[in-house]
């Protein structure tokens, strides 16, 4: 009973510090952080499908071809100018299985996971060419349990050397404290949280863009269900539209995908690190 009250005792004072830790990292001034100084913000960047697996096809393209070249765009963009580190999925046309692409980036610790798509409205029986629009979709509730899974596989960073200055949101936690494993529930709810954010933002950019909005959505996604970061999957255009695959295809096109993502990645990243 002594043991139990004290597993309670100090899994209060964990949670505790993790909500004003998860609550400081929107609203904490840089200035007044005496956190130790975080890695280097990582991405990554998964281009749907590749290989075999051609995604939807449309009258001129393959949505695995239209991904890849957006997501190589965006990946030099986000190097260039935000001085970030970058991991594509894939960078050649092959196809990576959906649990490879997560865990790519939970050994990289990223910090963000951005799966890139291209949707399509037509079924066997019909074609429809007059569905358009963006949407940016968030794991659902229902597959959420997969999730705990790479939280926990992912558990090694906190004895990793180097340990605090990587990970300052964790600072003081014991790996083998069984009180210290309700940091991975707070996690987990952190990493919804913030995806349906970066997921807002994504759209948000589309909007300016004068894209269709058609909005954030949850889904039971594979490649989403066992990342143990804040993680989307945005469909950037309609490839059975003729009008929105030429837009896929124009350099004009993918030049303003490219910056709308851009623009959501670096709004997201301001926004964690205040």
């Amino acid at each position: 009973m002594k043991f139990i009250n004290s597993v309670k005792y100090i899994s209060f004072h964990v949670l505790a510090i993790i909500l004003i830790t998860t609550t400081s990292s929107f609203q904490t001034n840089p200035s007044t952080n005496s956190n130790p100084p975080k890695k280097t913000f990582t991405v990554v960047i998964d281009p749907g499908h590749g290989g075999d697996k051609f995604g939807a096809v449309g009258r001129r393209s393959k949505e695995k071809e239209i991904v890849l070249e957006v997501s190589q765009k965006l990946k030099k963009e986000l190097e260039d100018k935000l001085a970030i580190s970058v991991i594509l999925t894939r960078n050649t046309d092959v196809d990576v299985p959906f649990r490879t692409r997560s865990e790519i980036a939970n050994k990289n610790h990223a910090d963000i996971f951005i799966s890139i798509h291209a949707n399509s409205a037509n079924s066997e029986r019909r074609k429809n060419p007059q569905v358009t629009g963006t949407e940016t979709l968030v794991l659902g509730f229902h597959r959420m349990n997969e999730q705990d899974v790479a939280i926990r596989e992912n558990a090694d960073m906190l004895l990793e050397d180097n340990y605090e200055e990587n990970n300052a949101d964790l600072v003081g936690f014991d790996p083998k404290d069984p009180s210290s494993y309700i940091v991975f529930k707070v996690m987990k709810r952190q990493y919804r949280d913030r995806s349906i954010r970066l997921a807002s933002l994504i759209q948000n950019e589309y909007v300016t863009s004068q894209r269709p909005n058609r909005g954030v959505k949850e889904q039971g996604l594979a490649v989403l269900a066992r990342a143990s970061m804040p993680a989307v999957l945005t469909e950037i255009g309609f490839i059975s539209s003729p009008t929105e695959e030429d837009y896929m295809l124009s350099e004009a096109g993918q030049t303003e995908i490219v910056k709308n993502l851009f623009d959501a990645i670096k709004n997201y990243k301001s926004a964690v690190e205040r």
